[in-house]
């Protein structure tokens, strides 16, 4: 049997390690092409040659996605190489800025949604460019569920990964007509790097971040990553504007 996206191009942003890098080989397991990107060159270019081991071509350019004309000229490298776009995740984030709101330094404030919300938009809007003219196509913007609650100690964040969700509505709404469909995914306390990274600076956090998860485990990387392949794929081909979270019912609690 073919996979869900047999044949396509697809577009993923920080794919170097976790939940890009999970998403990037969940596509080309599924037949796609991939283009990668991140500013990890080494991690990106590792896991380009792992989706190569697949049997799928890959293109990786390195991209700071806080910076619109290198987002620019990442489109115009995947659209060169492949000859379209069919599929986009716009995963690239960071934890960023953290304190107590008033405590928030204003310049980490500024590049944590340079980062998050900004990035998302710069990858969105040349996306639709490359999609919207072939009236078919479909993105997947990485919020997480602190698009949806509170997170104290991480306003920056938090506020970025609400941005991501206004964003991805209302772009779903204009591009309701144009053959493009634009979700977005709200992964919970997923196994990443970067949240090993926080789990190390002590005991009392590492408690503080698995009591944030309704099963008190981490989720895989893998999980999210078949959440966005299937929203990319024809079988979600009626949805679009939906924030599905990925999290273990721990937002339901």
């Amino acid at each position: 049997m073919s996979g869900l996206v047999e044949g396509r191009t697809a577009l993923v942003t920080g794919a170097a390690m976790g939940i890009g890098r999970a998403t990037a080989l969940a596509f080309a397991r599924e037949g796609a092409r991939v283009v990668l990107a991140d500013v990890d060159a080494g991690a990106g270019e590792a896991t380009a040659d792992e989706v190569r081991g697949l049997g799928r071509e890959a293109l990786f350019v390195r991209t700071d996605v806080s910076r619109e004309p290198e987002v620019e000229a990442l489109l115009a490298a995947a659209l060169e190489r492949f000859g379209g776009l069919d599929c986009a995740v716009n995963n690239a984030g960071v934890t960023g800025a953290q304190g107590a709101v008033q405590d928030i330094d204003a310049e980490a404030w500024a590049r944590t949604l340079a980062i998050n919300l900004s990035g998302v938009f710069y990858c969105l809007k040349h996306e639709l460019r490359a999609m919207v003219p072939r009236g078919a196509g479909a993105v997947v913007n990485v919020a997480s569920g602190a698009g949806l609650i509170a997170t104290p100690g991480l306003a920056a964040y938090c506020a970025s990964k609400h941005g991501v969700l206004g964003l991805t509505k209302t772009a779903a709404v204009e591009n309701a007509r144009s053959g493009v469909r634009i979700n977005a995914i709200c992964p919970g306390t997923i196994d990443t790097p970067m949240l090993r990274a926080a789990m190390s600076l002590g005991p009392e956090i590492e408690k503080l971040i698995l009591a944030g998860s309704a099963s008190g485990e981490l989720g895989r990387p893998e999980q999210v990553a078949e959440a966005a392949v299937w929203l990319c794929s024809d079988r979600a081909s009626l949805v679009s504007g939906e924030s599905m979270l990925v999290d273990g019912a721990t937002v339901a609690r």
